[in-house]
């Protein structure tokens, strides 16, 4: 299952408003708002979602056109251990060690690598321990 998506935008102001008021109607507003100093592309994302999880994110985080993030849901930090472990002998390169990112949430553990094609994977399980 997907975790959630996000993709790199040019400018930020620009895209934060225009998401703003197109995703309003559905309910889906700003939740989240990630530093440059919290990420580890450096840069800022916003994270976009309703009922406290955000799902859909934009950034200028990543470089445009090369920006895709795609998060897959994890069941346990093993799974989350074990997919890191594989991307990277299937010839993935690392882009994030698996561990917690409390400044998503307390139990938040993912790992990042980059597909063959640069795009930015992740696996995430947000349960505790």
């Amino acid at each position: 299952m997907l975790d959630h998506v996000g993709f790199a935008v040019s400018d930020l102001a620009r895209s934060s408003a225009f998401y703003d008021a197109a995703l309003a109607p559905l309910g889906i507003a700003e939740l989240m708002r990630v530093t440059p100093e919290q990420t580890e592309a450096g840069g800022t994302a916003i994270g976009y979602g309703k009922d406290g999880k955000p799902f859909f994110w934009i950034g200028d985080n990543e470089r445009v056109g090369q920006g895709t993030h795609i998060a897959f849901t994890a069941a346990s930090r093993a799974q989350v251990d074990a997919f890191h472990a594989a991307a990277l002998a299937a010839g993935g390169t690392d882009h994030g060690a698996p561990g917690i990112r409390a400044h998503y949430h307390p139990d938040y553990y993912g790992a990042f690598v980059l597909d063959p094609d640069g795009t930015n994977i992740e696996a995430v399980c947000h349960r505790p321990e």
